[in-house]
């Protein structure tokens, strides 16, 4: 009897373990690492967990997801500050739930009214600097901040800066990510004194888990609290923005930093298998996105597989493409006539498709002829709140620590984004005072129905081909966006040539089939920073349900508001 009731048991139970098993097992083989952020209140998805988190408090007290992103990226301007900060350039686009549109800022800003190539030619400076005093320009993010504010928030400047300034009074320990970044810019940190003093510890960069201050940065931001914008642009920092380029030859004056105005801008977007998706227009990369996609279109992706050799040599092709066309046609639209429309064509698309031969890749790519018309390194963060309005924010010093000068008690370092203008009298880009660079710095955001998704990838050039890929694989394979986001990337961070970055994740064997088409692998690990690191949210309207992801190639979180405080 009693091995009766026990081989009975065994019967009942069998069928109950194997399903237990079975959806162990499913949980275990799904190819992400991290679950999505889900929850009927907002989320902030940033590339710091204290950052995030400034944010989400701020929802928490009654802020919008405007408040939020701006609250969000000034911490991160505090515990990033090779990355960004009130030195660099700004983009966004705002979705708002009342109105069901979108709206872009453009808070790049623009060179010097004195800079220009004959001004270098005059120095001896006969390309465009990369570092020092001739590659900054004015700083946007500050007036950007002003913008977003004044259009969509229901918090002032000291409600939304008041966690930057607690953790740049009070200090925070630094994270694995941006010590290593930190470390990386030693030695251009030692050629200015001041960026040196506000940096460095002791000669040395700040290490993991080492607390770091920064005092002048407070007061930087405290002064904006109190007198918003123009405290920045007319006020003490400005003043000594100009001293310090006086002192170093530069040529910015009172007037070039006073004048200044971010600029409102309506997105540019296409159509990608039913999804509809938008990038802010040139001066940016952004239409390189939309332009990649466009080609991609012509190739039955899905079909392929997923990084498939199929796949990625089409995606690599149609990235050579897009960004030759890119390189060739986008500037400041204020000083020269861009060709959008024909960029974004969908027979201009079939047209370079065809230039993409499947068996071999194209080293030598050219510029195509779209119809005219007839007449950066960086932080990006990610904001949905509860009422279903929503933020991608993108802000940069361009390259780590950007021209290497802190202005005297400032805090924060002046951003080198001049260094993308061309000296070349020819060029679109071509250097003018009061002129906007072509910019690397772009936020995404997709459409699908009652599916909103805000989405961005950091790392220079990097961004166009990234945000493709992101698309790719929320739409042609049907990935959540955490699943998308840690999806194994590629980056061809040259314009001419075969080479391509990839993360060992992709197969050997597929990298081998790659490489007999021509393609020449730059092999790196298995989640590189060479890729960029990104944030995205998602909001489900019919359901009313908000996602969270966040890039494991970044310090970063996705972190929900939390219940509602006073």
């Amino acid at each position: 009897m009693r091995e009766f009731v026990r081989v009975t048991l065994c019967v009942i139970f069998l069928p109950l373990a194997i399903m237990v098993s079975a959806s162990q097992a499913s949980g275990q083989d799904r190819t992400q690492n991290r679950s999505m952020v889900i929850s009927r209140r907002g989320v902030v998805s940033a590339e710091n967990p204290l950052a995030a988190q400034a944010g989400a408090s701020v929802l928490a007290h009654g802020g919008n997801a405007v408040d939020a992103a701006v609250a969000t990226n000034a911490v991160m301007g505090v515990v990033e500050p090779m990355m960004n900060g009130i030195g660099g350039d700004l983009f966004a686009i705002v979705y708002d739930a009342k109105t069901g549109k979108l709206y872009g800022l453009n808070a790049s800003g623009w060179a010097p009214a004195g800079l220009s190539a004959e001004f270098l030619k005059s120095k001896g400076i006969t390309g465009m600097p990369q570092k020092g005093i001739q590659s900054v320009t004015v700083p946007g993010a500050v007036d950007g901040w002003s913008s977003l504010l004044a259009r969509f928030g229901r918090k002032k400047f000291s409600d939304v800066l008041a966690p930057a300034i607690y953790y740049a009074r009070e200090g925070f320990p630094v994270p694995e990510w941006d010590a290593a970044y930190w470390a990386d810019g030693l030695d251009l940190l030692k050629q200015d004194r001041n960026a040196a003093a506000t940096y460095l510890l002791d000669g040395h960069t700040p290490r993991v888990g080492e607390i770091f201050r920064n005092l002048d940065l407070a007061h930087s931001l405290e002064s904006i609290a109190s007198g918003g914008r123009d405290a920045y642009y007319r006020g003490e920092t400005a003043k000594s923005i100009v001293a310090l380029s006086a002192r170093l030859g530069g040529t910015m004056t009172p007037e070039d930093l006073a004048d200044y105005s971010s600029e409102w801008v309506e997105p540019i977007s296409t159509t990608y298998h039913g999804w509809t998706v938008y990038e802010l227009p040139p001066n940016g990369q952004g239409i390189a996105t939309l332009e990649m996609l466009n080609i991609m279109e012509r190739f039955p992706l899905a079909q392929f597989g997923h990084n498939s050799a199929e796949a990625l040599h089409a995606m690599i092709e149609a990235k050579k493409l897009a960004y030759a066309d890119m390189y060739r046609y986008v500037a400041d639209p204020n000083f020269s006539q861009v060709p959008v429309h024909g960029m974004l064509s969908k027979e201009y698309a079939s047209q370079r498709a065809k230039m993409v031969e499947m068996a071999k890749a194209n080293c030598d790519v050219l510029p195509g002829e779209p119809e005219l018309p007839t007449r950066g390194d960086t932080t990006y963060l990610s904001v949905t709140d509860s009422d279903g309005n929503m933020v991608s924010l993108i802000q940069s010093n361009f390259s780590e620590f950007g021209s290497g000068l802190v202005a005297d008690g400032t805090g924060f370092a002046l951003h080198n984004r001049g260094g993308l203008f061309s000296v070349d009298p020819d060029s679109p880009n071509k250097l003018a005072g009061h002129k906007r660079p072509l910019h690397t710095i772009i936020p995404g955001f997709m459409t699908n129905g009652q599916e909103r998704i805000a989405f961005g990838i950091m790392g220079g050039f990097n961004q166009a081909q990234a945000h493709a890929q992101f698309v790719s694989n929320v739409v042609d394979f049907g990935m959540n966006i955490q699943e998308a986001l840690e999806a194994a990337r590629f980056s061809k961070r040259t314009f001419a040539g075969c080479d391509v970055d990839m993360e060992d994740r992709i197969p050997a064997g597929i990298r081998e089939d790659l490489a007999k088409r021509g393609h020449q692998i730059i092999l790196h690990g298995a989640y590189s920073a060479i890729v960029g690191g990104g944030q995205a949210v998602q909001r489900d309207i019919a359901a009313g349900v908000n996602y969270g992801a966040s890039d494991p190639r970044k310090d970063g979180e996705a972190i929900p508001e939390p219940f509602p405080q006073e």
